[in-house]
């Protein structure tokens, strides 16, 4: 019988004011199943540091040990789960989907389209590597952690895991798609949203959506809309412009379904966003508020 889900967390709920969330987390040594728990609007990593334990998953498990790093996505359910004698502790670093989003885009990195949680097997070296950084970065959330940090961690991580793909996915998709969903990211192209996505893939709209479903998991409009609040996300935390002007640059229609979606992703209006952003990246007073 598969683990019940139990509840759906979210990012603001977690990591209230900071711009990831880093914990050293301790697992009993446990046995049956266990409720499951789903991320609504986050990553997160894992480094099993100590112990053994699983990854509870709907069906099945990932079997865990030292040196084991996991990914898990928004779209997985999944409950870490120690086993005997002594359990397992492991460090969890969580960080919004949208400033994911942004950084593989920035990089060029696949999206994780398996079917569970990419887990990575390291040993030695390499293992010993990912402890460093992990520790890094747990250390730096409990001394006034910054954007700064979770982008040294990522692009270090993923330098050192193999970063052009993760283990047991396919290819990223054909090369026409892979271009055409990295010049997305242009502001002059995201304003003009799915029309213009499809005159960058050159293919018609029908073979551009059963491409985004095969090789991505999403629809085209789906995912102009989650670069569209990815990029407002970005200009809220950093710039004073106003948030009908962000909503207009990044090809929202009007200012209230621009809050509605943005409210749908990351639980909180644009204005609580900006206040917030001010206070988890920028040292001293909140942005000033539109």
């Amino acid at each position: 019988m598969s683990p019940l889900f139990d509840r759906e967390l979210r990012f603001a709920e977690e990591a209230f004011g900071c711009p990831y969330h880093a914990a050293l987390v301790r697992k009993p040594a446990a046995v049956g199943a266990s409720p499951l728990h789903g991320h609504a609007d986050f990553y997160e990593f894992m480094a099993v540091v100590e112990g053994s334990g699983r990854n509870l998953l709907p069906v099945g498990a990932q079997e865990l040990r030292p040196g084991d790093v996991v990914l898990v996505r928004p779209q997985d359910r999944h409950e870490p789960q120690g086993a005997g004698p002594h359990g397992m502790r492991f460090v969890n670093v969580a960080f919004p989907a949208q400033a994911w989003h942004h950084f593989t885009g920035i990089v060029e990195l696949p999206d994780s389209t398996g079917a569970e949680p990419a887990l990575w097997r390291l040993g030695g070296a390499a293992s010993e590597r990912a402890q460093q950084l992990f520790r890094r970065v747990l250390n730096r959330f409990h001394h006034e952690p910054s954007m700064i940090d979770a982008l040294r961690f990522w692009t270090d991580l993923v330098e050192l895991l193999g970063g052009d793909r993760t283990p047991g996915e396919g290819a990223a998709g054909p090369e026409w798609l892979v271009r055409a969903r990295s010049d997305m990211h242009l502001e002059t192209h995201l304003r003009e949203g799915v029309p213009r996505l499809t005159e960058l893939a050159a293919v018609s709209a029908a073979h551009l959506s059963r491409s985004m479903r095969e090789h991505y998991g999403t629809t085209p409009t789906a995912f102009v809309t989650d670069l569209r609040l990815q990029r407002a996300a970005e200009l809220l935390g950093t710039t004073s412009e106003s948030v009908t002007r962000i909503a207009h640059r990044c090809g929202f229609s009007s200012q209230s379904y621009f809050t509605r979606c943005f409210r749908g992703a990351y639980g909180m209006p644009p204005k609580e966003y900006r206040r917030r952003s001010g206070q988890a990246f920028v040292p001293g007073p909140p942005a000033p508020a539109p």
